[in-house]
Parts: C-alpha cells; sequence; structure tokens
C-alpha cells in the first residue's frame, strides 16, 4: 500500500512554494509543438498556483511515483494547452503487458463536469483510494488508460470554460488528442489502434466524440485538414444516455420491477406517469427537443423531465446503487492536497463534479439531444462497440439501455433481434447475460451499480470480470465467457 499522508498546516507555506516552483520547471518541461504556434502565457490559478502556457504544447511530469508502482511501467501526468487561456488535464499509464504494441485507450467519466480521477481512482485505474481518503492500493486487475478531465472546467482542466454542448466538447478533445499524438514522447501511439471507454454522460460523448473522429479522418483522407489521423477501432459506453425519448419511460418500469425491490410507491408512479405521457409532458417535451433541436425547448424539457420523472421515482435510495439509502458522493482531500498535486504536476482546485460544466450544458438542452444516430454511424462504420449496464444501477438502468439498444438501426440490428441471452461467465462465476451480433455487444452485469467496475461479483476480485470484458473488446473480440 501506498500511504499518502494529508499534510498539516504547518507545512502549507512550504509547499505552497514548492508548487510554485515545480510549475514553473514544468512550465519549461514542455514537449514538441503541433502544427500552430504562439508565444507563451502566463496567469495564476484560483489557489495563486502561477501557470506558464504555450499553446499547442503538452507539459507533464513522468514517473511520479503516484497511484502505478508496478516496477517498470511508464506514466505522465500533466496539460495539454489548448490555447493561451484552457489547460486540459491528461493522466497517462502505459500498458503493463507488451507496452510497445499495446492499443491507446482513453476513459472519460460523465457529468457533464465529472472528473475522470474519479475512473482513474475509483474503478479501474492501476490503483483504488481506500476509504481513509489518503492510501492508494495497487489495483492487479487495472485497465492502461489515458485518463482526461474534459470539457476545459472539470476536475484538474483549468482555464476559460466555453463548451456548452458534446460537440463543441468533442472538438476540444480532439484538439486536445493532436496534440497529445504530436509530441515526441507520445507519438508512437498516434499509429496504433485507438479506443473511447467512457460512463454515465459518456452516452452523448462516446457516440458524439467518435462520430466526430471518423469525420475528421475522413477529411485527412480527402486532403481537407493536415492533422493526425485517429485510428478508432473500440467504442465502449457504460450505464449511458444515448437517447431520452427511449429511455425515459423505463424510469417508470425500472422503479416497478428492479431485480431488488420497488423504489416508489404505486402513487408516485401514477403521478410520474401522468406526468410522463400528457400532452405537453415529458415524452412530448424531448420529441419536440429532437425535432427542433432548439437550446430553448432541450433546456425546458431537461428541467421538466427530471424534475417530474427522474427524481421523484428514485425516492430516498441511491441513484447509482439502488441498493443503498441516498448517500453523498463526495470527493477526498487528497487530490488539493499540495504535495500531491506538486508530485503530479496539476494546478487549480480539484472538484469531483464541476457545477459551472453541468450548467453550462443544461442551458443549451444538451441532454435531451439523443445521440443514437451517432451511435448508429460508428457502429456501421466498424468500430466495434460495447454497451454495458449493472442491473443495481438507477440513473441510467439496464431497462432504458437494452430499449435503446433493441431499437438501434444498423447492419448488424436484424441479427441482433434474433439473439437469446446468454450467460456471461468469468472462471465458472456468472457475472451477467450478454447478446452480441456482429461489431454489436451488449452486457448487463449483476449485482453491478452506476460504476460498473467498482463492483465485484462472488469469489472474483474487484474490477477481475471487468478486465476481461476489456480485454476482449480490445482485442477486437466480441463478449464472451472464459
Amino acid at each position: 500500500m501506498q500511504q499518502l499522508p494529508l499534510f498539516c498546516s504547518m507545512r502549507a507555506v512550504f509547499l505552497t512554494v514548492l508548487s510554485l516552483f515545480i510549475s514553473l520547471v514544468l512550465a519549461g518541461h514542455k514537449g514538441s509543438k503541433s502544427g500552430n504556434t504562439a508565444s507563451t502565457s502566463t496567469e495564476s490559478t484560483s489557489e495563486g498556483e502561477q501557470v506558464v502556457r504555450t499553446p499547442g504544447r503538452l507539459r507533464y511530469v513522468e514517473n511520479s511515483g503516484i497511484c502505478e508502482t508496478t516496477p517498470g511501467v511508464y506514466q505522465a501526468s500533466g496539460y495539454a494547452d489548448l490555447t493561451s487561456t484552457q489547460s486540459m488535464w491528461f493522466w497517462f499509464f502505459a500498458s503493463r503487458n507488451n507496452p510497445d504494441t499495446a492499443p491507446l485507450s482513453i476513459w472519460l467519466n460523465g457529468g457533464p463536469g465529472a472528473s475522470s480521477m474519479i475512473g482513474l481512482f475509483e474503478t479501474l485505474g492501476p490503483c483504488h483510494l481506500q476509504k481513509d481518503g489518503t492510501t492508494l492500493k495497487r489495483n492487479k486487475y487495472s485497465w492502461n488508460e489515458l485518463f482526461i478531465d474534459q470539457p476545459i472546467g472539470t476536475g484538474y482542466s483549468h482555464g476559460e470554460t466555453t463548451v456548452r454542448t458534446s460537440k463543441e466538447a468533442a472538438a476540444a478533445l480532439w484538439k486536445m488528442l493532436q496534440i497529445f499524438f504530436a509530441d515526441d514522447r507520445f507519438s508512437r501511439y498516434a499509429t496504433r489502434d485507438f479506443a473511447i471507454w467512457t460512463s454515465s454522460y459518456g452516452g452523448h460523448y462516446g457516440p458524439i466524440f467518435a462520430s466526430y473522429i471518423l469525420d475528421r479522418n475522413a477529411e485527412i483522407d480527402t486532403g481537407r485538414i493536415n492533422e493526425i489521423k485517429i485510428n478508432l477501432k473500440v467504442l465502449s459506453i457504460t450505464s449511458g444516455m444515448v437517447d431520452p425519448y427511449i429511455q425515459y419511460p423505463e424510469y417508470v418500469e425500472y422503479a416497478k420491477s428492479n431485480p431488488y425491490h420497488p423504489l416508489a410507491s404505486e402513487g408516485i408512479i401514477r403521478s410520474v406517469e401522468r406526468f410522463l405521457r400528457r400532452p405537453k409532458g415529458c415524452m412530448d417535451q424531448i420529441r419536440r427537443c429532437n425535432s427542433k433541436l432548439d437550446n430553448t425547448i432541450c433546456s425546458k424539457a431537461q428541467a421538466f423531465c427530471n424534475h417530474y420523472v427522474l427524481n421523484p421515482l428514485v425516492g430516498d435510495y441511491d441513484f447509482y446503487d439502488v441498493r443503498l439509502k441516498d448517500t453523498a458522493h463526495e470527493g477526498s482531500a487528497l487530490f488539493n492536497d499540495l504535495d500531491f498535486k506538486a508530485r503530479i504536476g496539476a494546478e487549480g482546485h480539484w472538484e469531483r463534479t464541476s457545477d459551472k460544466i453541468f450548467q453550462n450544458f443544461e442551458s443549451t438542452g444538451d441532454w435531451m439531444k439523443a445521440t443514437r444516430q451517432d451511435l448508429e454511424k460508428v457502429i456501421n462504420a466498424g468500430v466495434r462497440t460495447l454497451i454495458l449496464a449493472g442491473d443495481a444501477d438507477y440513473m441510467c438502468n439496464y431497462m432504458g439501455i437494452e430499449a435503446m439498444v433493441d431499437a438501434l438501426n444498423t447492419e448488424f440490428t436484424s441479427e441482433y433481434r434474433q439473439q437469446g441471452w446468454m450467460r456471461w461467465s468469468v472462471s465458472g462465476i456468472t457475472v451477467g447475460q450478454y447478446k452480441t451480433a456482429g461489431k454489436l455487444s451488449y452486457l448487463r452485469v449483476y449485482g453491478a451499480g452506476h460504476s460498473i467496475p467498482a463492483y465485484k461479483t462472488g469469489a472474483l476480485k474487484r474490477g477481475e470480470a471487468d478486465l476481461v470484458y476489456f480485454t476482449q473488446t480490445m482485442r477486437g473480440l466480441p463478449i464472451h465467457s472464459v
């Protein structure tokens, strides 16, 4: 185990100076430039840290010794400076096995505005943050990922917050990846297979980001733009909100007949059904949003449906695990510890989720704009796609996700609809059930909440089964029992 104590106030002044010094050092430790050049800019963060940016360049700390403690495994953490006022945080971990040939996979938490440090430290990264909030324990079943806090204003990413939609976020992420691949240290990954793994609001991020990459690649192929092509091979969405028109009615069904217990009284369910189905109710508003794609209409639909449908049905149970009563999901003080931040090259004040980013997206009603057509486009382009749902998650419940997958119109639709459920087991232990057709697989995981890799099944270790479906998918294989 790795013990990272939270330092007392007596050290605060010294550590602040140390942090400023390291920031200046890092400002000089930049990778190679991408196509654009710009003068260096300097500013202070909300925490008083000095930030020196050079747009189009990376600045990072290598092999900090934090989280990944496996001997010889490379890691780097730092920033891609998108502009003179915007820095996007990343934390890269090389594969523990065959790093010279391993594909590159990125991990994006949802929100919008949720830090991908949640995924790193709580679910699938090289270490798990323990309940004391300071101890890090090595995760034997980690995934090799490039964790990114996006859009700007999320987690450790800081600067001008201009993104209000998933499409705008896609452009910013593409820019970050162009800077990443142009760097001398990471340019070797530009020709390797590339994967997007994301969760929750990733039902929007994943399809739109993947679609954006396909479009930019096509422009590169035709010579319209001179940028680095990204070899997209995999898209996986865990507990994702893809099509609200299909998924919102299933909140009622899940509240009534999930595998664990009813969530709401019959009276509340009847009331919600009225708000859902009545003229100018939730379904009408979602339909109108996706017909007009007007920000005001979509924002009002989000406010109405979440107030009258989503929120009342869960009662006092946890949105993300209905076996629990509602619990707070707080960030750890570790992430704002000055010594910790200095060691990894982080700047600014870290928050688990950003209210500002959520509100920016809320103002456009992005939540209610379906991404199903983008997902269909990605699947039809030959990108191996894995959709996952945990049966204890209310927020993006498996009933809604399965209805969405059933409604997909792809070259594999006919084959998928003919499939019966198959048991998915690992080492003889049943973990869930799945269907697969062509490049599309869907997996329902038993006993898992919203963040599926955070759970375990039977005698299997936490993360053991999750590494199996990750590995199968990254190797281009359909889901199957092992």
